[in-house]
């Protein structure tokens, strides 16, 4: 299913400039609760999966394991090492653990956000958005925008999950930085558009797809693993 999904998104990168061919006013997919926290994602290191060519067996490996713990003297060596796929293997090791990224803590937000499919068709990729609102000023707005491929049928709900490192806001007025109320920003999710596994579109009419194509195509560029939502 996600393969298929992930095709999807290709075609669609592929003809951008599809024409939604709903007649809707409203989109189908209802915003039922969303949350937006502070987060931290740890990227694990890749293992290499060719370890490289197999240790030759030589004779010693019966005697050598069995007594290197009773017999073995400061800085013997074990005699694997020295035969030539032993040296290519500890060569191939050293090459792949250069090339393998290292582990690290990437420290950012988790966005999430829990629709509903109102429709009676299957809701297949979805575009929305996590807005910040200045209460100090209505048209200072941040928008965080994300790519989602799901598979959400009919009257069913599902939560969605995007990580990104942009926080929640860019510029806040500075009669809002000295709100003491607790509320500085308002927050609200916008849907702005929703592929259906009928090749129907519903789009939100004061959004332009040509705004987030870069940045669409580079969400494509890296293959997906699990995650079922990238940032735009």
């Amino acid at each position: 299913m996600r393969t298929l999904l992930l095709l999807s998104l290709l075609l669609l990168f592929v003809s951008p400039v599809q024409n939604p061919t709903t007649t809707e006013k409203d989109s189908s997919v209802i915003v039922r609760g969303f949350k937006c926290s502070k987060s931290r994602q740890t990227v694990d290191k890749v293992e290499s999966a060719n370890p490289g060519p197999a240790t030759a067996v030589l004779p010693l490996n019966k005697n050598f394991e069995r007594n290197v713990r009773a017999n073995a003297s400061p800085g013997q060596r074990d005699p694997n090492a020295d035969t030539v796929d032993g040296r290519s293997a500890a060569i191939e090791k050293v090459v792949q653990e250069s090339r393998a990224p290292q582990s690290k803590a990437v420290d950012g937000y988790a966005y999430r956000v829990k629709v509903q499919n109102a429709s009676t068709r299957v809701v297949e990729i979805l575009f929305w958005e996590y807005q910040f609102i200045d209460p100090a000023n209505a048209a200072n707005v941040t928008r965080r925008q994300f790519l989602c491929g799901v598979n959400i049928k009919a009257d069913k709900e599902k939560e969605l999950l995007a990580f990104s490192v942009s926080g929640p806001s860019d510029v806040v007025s500075v009669k809002t930085l000295a709100d003491k109320s607790g509320s500085s920003l308002q927050e609200k999710v916008v849907i702005n558009r929703v592929e259906y596994a009928d090749g129907t579109i519903w789009q939100r009419k004061d959004w332009n797809f040509g705004e987030i194509r870069l940045t669409y195509k580079r969400a494509l560029e890296t293959p997906w693993g699990a995650e079922m939502c990238r940032g735009l």
